[in-house]
């Protein structure tokens, strides 16, 4: 669609949508993303250790889980046509998260009521969770970027995506800890970031640099004149927000900061230029090569009356959710949410 008269109701509302969802989804990976990254983490920490990183995400795990319902309802209702073709394409990987998902939950509640003998292994089944859910997660990222391409390549880079993002949320965890936690488990986090950080720096090179290849409108997005000289400020910006990453991180560790927020905001900041790139170069299909938002969009009717449900329940999930992290911010403490 060359031309949009955003004063019509069928151009705005799918546009609205399509927005609103992207910042469910990327509100999902970023704040979802650093429990799920503590979750991987788990298996590398001492019993007393676990326990205080538990508690570091306590208080804010259903608040942050309920992004991804967002999302994915948003999908159902406002895009009903990309909704099935989405999620026939991504049966497998939805199944493998939902599992992950569900063993974190269950875990997350049993690792403090079982006998301390049956402890590490609702431990371990966290862990497994968690990693479970961050691949699966990767998996279905790299299809949808490559528009569900069925050969060999589409499904290397898939995979590629999937050993990526679990680095990255790795490195949203440990930042995290930096912040909520101290003593022995906050030297561990520093060098868990320091790790992590150069990993997903790799890993957000090497997926930047193959994106454009699985789609010429992508590369012309991207590469085009005069396109490229008004997005080169993105892939410089993100270069320079991992280098101040690495150094917030390396001036708390040595106490010439104390601004422990710093490491974990120049991650968060990361993760919003990287939602930025796919979102751009998705733009404007749900499905790519496909499928627009225009096509994929219910009617117009139906949209109206999701958009007055949509303009009370975003404003209350964002409401909500600023609140429980205003009112459980400073250090953790003990295991007391429950």
């Amino acid at each position: 669609m060359n031309s949009m008269d955003l004063t019509q109701a069928s151009i705005w509302l799918p546009l609205f949508f399509f927005v609103a969802m992207g910042i469910a989804m990327l509100s999902y990976v970023v704040l979802d993303g650093y429990d799920l990254g503590i979750g991987m983490l788990l298996n590398r920490a001492s019993d007393q250790d676990k326990d205080m990183m538990i508690a570091s995400i306590g208080p804010f795990w259903d608040a942050n889980e309920t992004w991804i319902v967002l999302g994915v309802g948003l999908l159902l209702v406002a895009f009903p046509l990309a909704h099935g073709l989405i999620l026939t394409e991504l049966y497998l990987p939805v199944a493998v998260m939902l599992l992950g998902l569900i063993l974190r939950g269950v875990s997350f509640d049993f690792r403090v009521k079982v006998n301390i003998e049956q402890k590490p292994l609702w431990n371990f089944l966290f862990y497994v969770g968690s990693l479970l859910a961050a691949i699966s997660q990767g998996i279905m990222i790299g299809r949808l970027i490559v528009g569900f391409e069925s050969g060999i390549l589409g499904w290397l880079f898939s995979i590629l995506v999937a050993i990526c993002l679990p680095a990255g949320y790795i490195l949203l965890g440990s930042t995290w800890l930096i912040l909520k936690t101290e003593g022995n488990l906050q030297k561990r986090a520093f060098i868990w970031a320091k790790t992590s950080l150069w990993l997903t720096a790799f890993g957000v090179a090497l997926v930047s640099l193959a994106t454009p290849y699985f789609s010429p409108e992508i590369m012309h997005k991207w590469f085009a004149w005069p396109q490229i000289l008004w997005l080169s400020p993105v892939p410089i910006a993100t270069v320079i927000l991992f280098l101040l990453a690495h150094r917030f991180i390396d001036a708390v560790e040595k106490k010439t900061s104390t601004r422990e927020w710093l490491p974990f905001a120049s991650v968060v900041a990361i993760f919003w230029l990287s939602f930025f790139g796919i979102a751009y170069s998705i733009f404007p299909y749900v499905i790519i090569g496909e499928m627009t938002l225009w096509q994929a969009a219910a009617a117009t009717e139906s949209l109206w009356v999701i958009f007055w449900g949509a303009i009370v329940v975003l404003p209350t999930i964002l409401g909500y959710t600023l609140f429980s992290y205003r009112i459980f911010k400073g250090k953790a403490s003990a295991l007391t949410y429950y």
